[in-house]
């Protein structure tokens, strides 16, 4: 008696989906890491990047600049990657995977951006000139703060949390609609109203009030 052969299946085994647990985790450390990224780009963008001194026939003349004179781009794409990171729960599918990309994007320019201007000195050879009045003013004894590399640990942390939401943004929740899905899938509208209690007066003249027929 020969044994009966299972029937042979060519479909491939679903991919298990994520656990609450890590998703609930990457969700977390994703939230945090964009938070503080941005915040310390922003924070940094105001504070002093480098600092030298004019030299005038009076004497010398100290100058400062701060991290937006020496280029808006850490502020500005703080911004647009927080903005991102809202975003990202607003949106599904390739949206959620575009905005991810964008967030991501922004922590590597701020990154970029805050490198390049720590060794930047045009901004206060600038700011010496406008104060001494002439035009190519040399500034001596230049130093650096470590403001910049505070942005740039802010665009670290964007980029971090760009790349947690490229790799588990899929298993993330996103904003529920205002309308209950229907079985077919659609929207489907609101509930009508419960007809009115003809044996309460009350209820027939809120009926009226609203401009219905309570006898239909």
């Amino acid at each position: 008696m020969s044994a009966v052969s299972q029937p042979r299946t060519d479909a491939e085994p679903a991919p298990a989906p994520a656990a609450p647990g890590s998703a609930r985790r990457s969700l977390a450390l994703a939230l945090l890491a964009g938070a503080l990224g941005a915040g310390l780009a922003l924070l940094s963008s105001g504070r002093t990047w480098a600092e030298g001194t004019a030299v005038l026939a009076q004497g010398e003349l100290p100058r400062r600049v701060t991290g937006s004179d020496v280029t808006g781009v850490p502020g500005a794409l703080a911004v647009v990657g927080l903005a991102a990171l809202v975003a990202v729960f607003a949106v599904r599918r390739a949206g959620r995977i575009a905005v991810a990309a964008l967030l991501a994007l922004s922590g590597l320019g701020t990154v970029v951006a805050a490198v390049l201007g720590n060794s930047d000195t045009s901004a206060l050879r600038e700011k010496a000139a406008t104060a001494v009045g002439l035009t190519g003013t040399d500034v001596h004894h230049v130093t650096h703060t470590l403001w910049p590399w505070v942005a740039a640990a802010g665009g670290v942390l964007l980029l971090i949390a760009g790349v947690l939401a490229l790799l588990h943004g899929r298993y993330w929740p996103a904003m529920s609609g205002r309308y209950e899905r229907t079985p077919g899938g659609g929207r489907g509208p609101r509930r009508a109203p419960a007809a009115p209690d003809l044996d309460r007066p009350e209820e027939i003249w809120k009926s009226l009030d609203r401009g219905e027929d309570p006898t239909r």
